[in-house]
């Protein structure tokens, strides 16, 4: 028998060979997880390479993830973490075994305490040495469960998928948080025919929920009740994309709101519903305050007395069921995603055109508190003194700053005054050290930032503004930025110390007086330290800073320049403190 075969024949023939020979190939486990990573739209991974995870680092790159190398696992995981918090969809952070994972814990932990989603991924030892004393063995999967929502290791190549998944899913529902999923040496580079792999589709965003209509009711009467309402609105709202909403709330209703430190940006600082500037006498004297993704944690003073009224009624809006009645029991709970119960609260609203009044006694109080604090910064920022103040710095910097740049800050008296002077106008715009106020999140959150930036060609700049304390605990992620050519601008405010510093006169007195390390306060660092150089010395551009004029004009140029990273060293006067306040938001003994 003789069989033709046309031309056409010979096309669906390569075809079907082309498919049968794809679903026949064998896949290494490091392919499984890239292409399981990828296929949950995961975008961005940072982390340090080395045995047994190179391989997953370069699968990553071929499936179109986008890899940064950074220069320790604490900073890769802050990265990743912000990544989940700015676009929705988490990042990566990839460790080796043992001290690798680690050095991650620790921003597994921010991440889980801010409520971002990020997926860890180790490397371990392999599965047939454990317990037998093999390279950087650790317990890692029992360890990451104290600091994850989710931490597994795949039973076999075929479940890769299915367990990563879960793992973004679990990062990303609900509570967000951190999630961790291990894989072995010898799982790293064994194989498995394509055909055995189960494929798993992206999980869609998280299931939107609303709040019950009788607790929308109670809450309303509650608010309409109110002669001191307060809105406190928080990074969870930033999280849940509820910007829009929340002006329809506040300026449909004539509410005042206050934004907590990542809540800033919702509603632009300038707004004139925000009374930050009299924070303190808003928290003292509300008789209603409708927290908005906020918790009443320590930023909030847990909702207690001597800083909130006794008798203060709560509306607590939370996607947490757990979080209702965390120190202050509610008068009405409202669980939910934040954007979609405030739609709801504004159905109601609607249809009886119910609005605060906006010449009350409350109304009055406030503005004149804010006008009287604004005056009282404004006098500290236009003195003229040598060395510089933290005021005069913040102020200077504010006229120049992009409108819609992102604002990394982090450092004791850094990030508390310049949350007051340093403007946000746009949503989860602002990254600090958050919740857990961790310090040394700054660099690995403004690499992150400026990566999705740039995926993004948003043209946005990124600016970090460091305390030199908290400079000094990723400092070396500069050479990531020169290398990634990312075009951060990092201001160190340099006041010599942690809190307060010396001078280097004073510095080379203590010297003569005694071995340092008994003499030397425990809060003092080096004088005049040249963090400048640094930067310099991996190609970027590094600036020395004393006066108002080479203040203004290295961030001029630095602003300018998006081809390298800038620093610049701004050596300000080491007894610079905050001015005194009668509530201060935060103390030496929270930091």
């Amino acid at each position: 028998m003789i069989i033709l075969i046309t031309h056409e024949h010979s096309r669906c023939f390569d075809v079907l060979s082309e498919i049968f020979t794809i679903k026949m190939e064998d896949v290494t486990g490091a392919q499984l997880i890239a292409e399981a990573l990828k296929a949950q739209n995961v975008e961005y991974m940072f982390g340090i390479v080395g045995v047994p995870i190179i391989e997953v680092a370069m699968a990553a790159q071929a499936s179109g993830i986008k890899y940064v190398g950074m220069r320790n696992e604490q900073a890769a995981c802050y990265a990743a973490s912000a990544v989940g918090y700015l676009t929705g969809r988490p990042g990566v952070c990839l460790v080796v075994s043992g001290p690798g994972l680690i050095h991650a814990l620790g921003g597994m932990a921010n991440a889980n305490m801010n409520c971002w989603p990020v997926i860890v991924v180790g490397g371990s030892s392999d599965q047939n040495q454990e317990t037998t004393g093999a390279f950087q063995e650790f317990p890692q999967v029992e360890a990451c469960r104290l600091y994850s929502k989710f931490s597994a290791r795949p039973s076999s190549l075929d479940m890769i998928p299915s367990v990563v998944e879960k793992a973004v899913r679990t990062s990303m529902y609900g509570r967000p948080g951190a999630v961790y999923v291990d894989i072995s040496g010898d799982m790293v580079n064994a194989k498995v025919n394509r055909s055995r792999v189960r494929e798993v589709p992206c999980c869609p965003p998280p299931p939107v929920s609303l709040a019950d209509n009788m607790s929308i009711t109670e809450a309303l009467a509650v608010l309409k009740g109110a002669k001191r309402p307060l809105l406190i609105i928080g990074k969870g709202a930033a999280h849940g994309r509820a910007e829009g909403p929340l002006r329809e709330l506040v300026e449909g209703c004539g509410l005042p709101f206050l934004p907590t430190p990542m809540g800033k940006g919702l509603l632009p600082d300038n707004h004139p519903n925000c009374v930050a500037a009299a924070r303190s006498r808003a928290l003292l004297q509300a008789d209603v305050v409708v927290l908005l993704g906020a918790r009443l944690n320590w930023i909030l003073h847990f909702g207690l007395p001597p800083r909130f009224d006794p008798h203060v009624k709560v509306i607590q809006v939370d996607l947490c069921a757990e979080e209702m009645g965390n120190n202050v029991r509610p008068a009405a709970a409202l669980l939910g995603d934040i954007s979609a119960v405030v739609k709801q609260l504004l159905d109601h609203v609607r249809k009886d055109g119910w609005k605060y009044p906006a010449d009350t006694e409350w109304w009055t109080t406030l503005k004149q508190k804010m006008d009287a604090n604004t005056k009282m910064t404004m006098a500290l920022a236009l003195q003229v003194t040598s060395p510089m103040t933290y005021y005069q710095v913040f102020h200077h910097i504010g006229q120049l700053l992009p409108r819609d740049c992102i604002l990394v800050s982090e450092g004791a008296n850094t990030m508390d005054i310049g949350r007051t002077m340093l403007p946000n106008c746009l949503p989860r715009h602002r990254l600090d050290a958050g919740t857990f106020g961790t310090m040394g999140v700054g660099l690995g959150f403004a690499i992150a930032a400026a990566a999705v930036q740039r995926g993004q060609n948003t043209g946005q700049r990124v600016v970090c503004v460091e305390g030199d304390s908290a400079f000094g605990f990723s400092g070396m992620e500069v050479e990531t930025m020169c290398r990634y050519k990312l075009p951060v601008v990092i201001i160190v405010v340099n006041n010599n110390g942690i809190y307060s510093g010396v001078d280097a006169e004073t510095w080379e007195m203590m010297g003569k007086m005694g071995e340092l390390t008994t003499v030397a306060p425990p809060v003092t660092l080096l004088p005049d330290a040249r963090y400048d150089e640094v930067m310099n010395a991996f190609g970027g551009r590094g600036f020395l800073v004393r006066t108002k004029e080479e203040l203004l004009s290295a961030l001029q140029i630095s602003l300018s320049d998006w081809e390298r990273p800038s620093l610049l060293n701004v050596l300000i006067d080491p007894s610079s403190d905050r001015k005194q306040q009668e509530f201060p938001w935060l103390t030496r003994s929270n930091l």
